[in-house]
């Protein structure tokens, strides 16, 4: 199996607040720790947990954070791919309160591989999935080689730009950047999962649409689970599980992230199900 994650890696600070600080406040955080996260960052080290061999296109600042990102990243022994920007590192300020919500600052804007770049954009007609969460609609073309597309509803324009027909949409229900059914799409993808935290989700066809549970647990830190979710799920689909299958077991993935502060350390490995 050979997997792809096409997208952002953000330097993340993380930590737990008794509340969120009103206007004019200070929020002393606890239990501080900082790892590569973001939308493509937490897919990529939830992919990066299977036997599979995983290629990386993102890109990466020229600053301390982004020495630090692409040091944990190459750590993995994926094949990572990333054009230098003259620009600082993104940085997200998490903060989680005692509820397990999570509330996001991003500094500075998202960094994205793009066509142009000089990158091995042929590799991807080799992979068997790939997971796209940048912005660039060439890219998404490209991304389009693998045999399985999955594409985060968080850049619906993206692809509606790109003309490209997703294998899979997958996004969160309670995000109103990413909420949508088939209808918000010309070109409908084969399939829509909108996830739903601890409730589950909806999955959304042709043939219809049903629901799916998620296991049950405590929620310690929601950041990262739905970003695991759409990782594991890209892997199960890429094996050829239905995608209710791929659903129900990737929704433990996300699952495990829902339960802890930390998660990379957090996400279960992936494997190839007994046939």
């Amino acid at each position: 199996m050979r997997v792809a994650v096409i997208g952002h890696v953000e330097h993340i600070t993380l930590g737990r607040v008794a509340r969120l600080p009103g206007s004019g406040e200070i929020a002393h955080a606890e239990e501080v720790r900082t790892f590569p996260g973001g939308g493509g960052g937490l897919a990529f080290f939830q992919l990066v947990r299977s036997p599979g061999e995983v290629h990386l296109f993102t890109a990466l600042g020229s600053d301390e954070a982004a020495e630090q990102v692409r040091a944990r990243i190459l750590a993995t022994g994926a094949r990572v791919h990333a054009p230098r920007r003259q620009l600082p590192q993104t940085r997200d300020l998490v903060l989680v309160t005692p509820d397990g919500e999570r509330t996001i600052v991003v500094l500075g804007e998202p960094l994205h591989p793009e066509r142009r770049d000089r990158l091995p954009w042929e590799a991807l007609a080799s992979c068997d999935a790939a997971y796209f969460t940048a912005q660039d609609p060439e890219a998404l073309r490209a991304a389009r080689a693998a045999r399985v597309l999955v594409v985060t509803a968080r850049r619906r324009e993206a692809l509606v730009n790109s003309g490209v027909r997703a294998d899979v949409v997958v996004g969160s229900g309670f995000d109103p950047r990413e909420a949508s059914s088939l209808d918000d799409y010309p070109v409908r993808p084969r399939a829509l999962v909108m996830t739903e935290g601890a409730a589950g989700g909806r999955i959304e066809t042709d043939e219809g649409s049903r629901r799916f549970a998620a296991p049950a647990g405590r929620a310690r830190g929601g950041y990262g689970a739905g970003d695991s979710f759409a990782g594991a799920l890209t892997w199960y689909v890429a094996l050829g599980l239905s995608i209710d299958e791929a659903c129900a077991r990737a929704s433990h993935h996300g699952a495990a992230v829902l339960g802890s502060l930390d998660p990379i350390e957090a996400q279960l490995p992936l494997e190839i199900p007994p046939s």
